[in-house]
Order: structure tokens, then C-alpha cells, then sequence
């Protein structure tokens, strides 16, 4: 893989030219003045959604849910009547010390 260090003009006028080096592997770093402010690398599009999905899975990210577990809300917390209005207040004042 090839660095190229090239600036924001001069990447406007050879965008296509940029973009296959790109495309085989390389990276671009944009800067502005000589200094860095950006890289264009390319994707790595090698694996897979479902793959994906089963490292997340195989990592605890994500559980897969099955077709015959049905779709439970949770009840609804009951709280007397006013409480929340109280509580959202108190936070109002004390966001504003």
C-alpha cells in the first residue's frame, strides 16, 4: 500500500485519478497548506451483513432473537399522579445552578 500526500486543489482537479489509486489499495492524505486535515482510504468491504452479525453475535453485542419468542412490551410503571412533572422541574433547576 502506497501513501500519497496530496492538496485540496490540486485533489479537485485529479479526483479520477486519486480515485483509482484508491480503488487498488492505496491511501490519500488531503491537506490543506501542507498540513493533514484528511485521508481517503478505501472501503473493506470483506465480509458479509450476516457475518457481521454472527461476530456481534459471537462477541455478546447482539442476540438473535427466534421466531417463537413473541414481541412483549413491558408494563407500563405505574407512578402517582403529578410525580414526573416534580421530578422533571427539580432537574430544570438544577441543570440551571
Amino acid at each position: 500500500m502506497q501513501i500519497n500526500s496530496v492538496g485540496i486543489r490540486e485533489a479537485k482537479a485529479k479526483l479520477s485519478k486519486l480515485l483509482r489509486l484508491v480503488q487498488g489499495g492505496n491511501e490519500i492524505i488531503l491537506t490543506d497548506r501542507g498540513r493533514p486535515v484528511g485521508k481517503i482510504v478505501p472501503i473493506q468491504n470483506d465480509i458479509t451483513v450476516e457475518e457481521r452479525i454472527r461476530r456481534l453475535e459471537d462477541m455478546g453485542i447482539l442476540e438473535r432473537k427466534s421466531a417463537q419468542q413473541p414481541h412483549r412490551m413491558p408494563k407500563p410503571i405505574s407512578i402517582p399522579s403529578g410525580l414526573a412533572q416534580k421530578i422533571l422541574q427539580e432537574d430544570r433547576e438544577n441543570a440551571s445552578r
